[in-house]
């Protein structure tokens, strides 16, 4: 069942993990994906295979999401070749040191805040223009479970995800009256090549503190996106949704 037939999906930062998984998926029920990356060109390639594989239409766009003219020119060369942007996913990960307050410099604080808002900044008012135009359109913003609850090191990644988290809520006021939804998928630590360098120890030791026993795949993560990028949602903006197994209940 194609829920998304012929949809325009922009997925940032869709080489790997979640937004790899969000690519997929989305394709896989009739959206036209563009497939954004910024450094990792054969991974977002091996994304574009299995979609095109699968009979889908996708493209590949290069840019760094916190530059807004490389913003700009991805969106219109999606439009260009897809047609306009009707779903956007802002997944696009910043990197952040994770280390305790009192080492913190001010300046990597900072960029993971600037870099965060810029991400989806930047991406959403290329886009929101054309959704207000049309009076349709979808935003699904990727935070984290540590924008609610914090742990320690994850100081710059938590405010910046609550930065988050306060923008998309402000949207979704703002362009509601325009038929354009705007919501949040908050994961909790999930399994993709981010993680994987972890001590088994601790992810079996969060297994075992969530009420599902079990850690999140990047295709749960996905799944909620999907849930919240088709019609049988088109009464839910301003929400937030974690994908935490149940550890994480706002």
């Amino acid at each position: 069942m194609e829920i998304l037939k012929d949809r325009v999906a922009l997925v940032t930062g869709a080489s790997r993990g979640i937004g790899a998984a969000v690519a997929r998926l989305l394709a896989s029920h009739g959206a036209q994906v563009v497939v954004n990356y910024a450094s990792n060109e054969e991974a977002a390639r091996r994304v574009l295979a299995e979609i095109s594989s699968g009979g889908k239409r996708a493209m590949l766009a290069r840019a760094d999401v916190t530059i807004r003219e490389e913003v700009d020119a991805m969106v219109k060369a999606a439009e260009h070749e897809l047609g306009p942007v009707e779903i956007l996913v802002n997944n696009a990960n910043m990197s952040f040191p994770v280390q305790p307050f009192v080492e913190y410099r001010w300046a990597d604080f900072e960029r993971k805040l600037t870099n965060e808002m810029k991400g989806s900044f930047f991406t959403c008012q290329a886009v929101v223009p054309g959704m207000i135009q049309r009076r349709k359109g979808c935003i699904v913003n990727v935070s984290s479970g540590l924008s609610r609850t914090p742990g320690p090191g994850f100081v710059a990644h938590s405010s910046a995800k609550s930065a988050l988290d306060a923008f998309s809520k402000s949207l979704a006021l703002e362009l509601g009256p325009h038929g354009i939804r705007v919501n949040v998928v908050a994961p909790g630590l999930t399994r993709t090549d981010a993680t994987a360098h972890q001590p088994r120890e601790m992810h079996d030791a969060m297994a075992a503190r969530t009420p599902l026993r079990r850690l999140a795949e990047p295709s749960d993560v996905a799944g909620a996106v999907l849930f919240l990028c088709a019609d049988w949602s088109r009464d839910v903006t301003g929400t937030y949704l974690p994908v935490s197994g149940g550890i994480h209940m706002p």
